[in-house]
């Protein structure tokens, strides 16, 4: 008997240590709360009635360039390696051309490359997902860097790169370094 009740335990123990995603439903207040996604869809929030939420992600809609940011923004932390395309290590252009590669747009690897694909896109037209290119360091004559923007706010852009010093960040173009190396924008999307 004992062993059937230690069986039968040890049955919904296991059955109820799942790890799956689980979002709460009701008719009031309900909560819709996803923090991390395998599918590398963008994060969503939404709080509210059932209602609302169904209303809300009925009307949301990604772009391939929002796929591509929230891609690229999980490599955020990952140190600088010349060369690098993982997790072990990355570099700028590998950043961007992982990110890209990853929803089937192939670009050139070289920033420098990159830099001749799509068209000439001027800073104040410029969206998110669109490339940043930049002459810096010894090597002003020719382009050596390339960012992603992730996010335009309050007349600053926001780009997500990998810097030799402190590796996979997202910077501002209006931080005068930046500003200063800035050569072109280009839209591949």
């Amino acid at each position: 008997m004992s062993r059937i009740t230690l069986l039968m335990l040890l049955i919904v123990g296991f059955s109820s240590c799942k790890s799956s995603k689980r979002t709460t439903s009701s008719s009031v207040g309900s909560t819709k709360i996803i923090t991390k996604k395998s599918t590398n869809e963008p994060t969503v929030f939404n709080t509210g009635t059932q209602n609302s939420v169904e209303a809300t992600a009925s009307k949301v809609s990604y772009s391939t360039a929002d796929y591509i940011i929230t891609f690229a923004k999980q490599f955020e932390g990952v140190r600088y390696k010349w060369g690098g395309t993982t997790e072990a290590g990355m570099d700028c252009s590998g950043l961007v051309y992982e990110s890209f590669k990853t929803y089937d747009i192939i670009l050139p690897r070289a920033s420098k490359d990159m830099a001749k694909r799509g068209e000439k896109v001027a800073l104040k037209d410029v969206l998110h997902g669109d490339l940043l290119f930049f002459k810096t360091g010894n090597r002003r004559n020719s382009i050596n860097h390339v960012g992603l923007i992730v996010a335009i706010r309050n007349n600053d852009i926001e780009f997500i790169h990998s810097t030799s010093s402190k590796g996979v960040i997202i910077s501002r173009l209006n931080e005068s370094y930046w500003l200063n190396a800035f050569h072109e924008a280009r839209r591949v999307l």
